[in-house]
């Protein structure tokens, strides 16, 4: 479980990093939306 966790705050920090450099909020809204549907459907399949 550490290491599930471990792995999800590092793809969370990469994330925030990415959204650093997007100054376009329609396309980081859209990315999140696509991570969180790709996430779900990952998670629950």
């Amino acid at each position: 479980m550490q290491r599930m966790i471990g792995f999800i705050l590092f793809w969370i920090a990469i994330g925030m990093t990415i959204m650093f450099f997007i100054d376009n909020a329609i396309i980081a809204i859209l990315i999140i939306l696509l991570c969180l549907v790709l996430g779900y459907s990952l998670f629950c399949n």
